[in-house]
């Protein structure tokens, strides 16, 4: 994922959550809130990568949607870790803020391809 700016920034975060997984695990002894942030943390990866690797605009849509889905869905597990105190505010609002980036790249990516795909529909 050399190539794709959202790909590489997403493969840093998920090794990111990889490292908070494995302190909150083993330092907090927290399994289940951690397993659903790296559950959803590393498929908006798995699914950037399967988007590359599409079989149509229309496949690379659905897995980025897929991805968006996900990250939203990690902002949610970050917010609850940090309101049960298994992590501090500053450790939210890195995580809070490298996410909001890779919403706002894959929003931007979905809709610039989206246009395309009607650019072409229509012309």
């Amino acid at each position: 994922m050399a190539d794709s700016i959202v790909g590489v920034k997403s493969f840093d975060f998920a090794l990111r959550i990889v490292k908070l997984y494995k302190y909150l695990c083993d330092e907090k002894k927290e399994y289940v809130l951690s397993k659903q942030l790296l559950r959803s943390r590393t498929s908006i990866g798995a699914n950037i990568r399967e988007a590359l690797h599409r079989q149509s605009k229309r496949d690379f849509l659905a897995k980025l949607g897929i991805a968006l889905k996900e990250a939203n869905e990690t902002l949610s597990w970050i917010e609850l870790l940090y309101a049960s105190e298994y992590i501090n505010e500053k450790q939210k609002n890195a995580m809070w803020a490298d996410n909001n980036e890779i919403i706002s790249l894959l929003v931007s990516i979905i809709k610039t391809t989206k246009s395309n795909l009607e650019g072409i529909s229509n012309g």
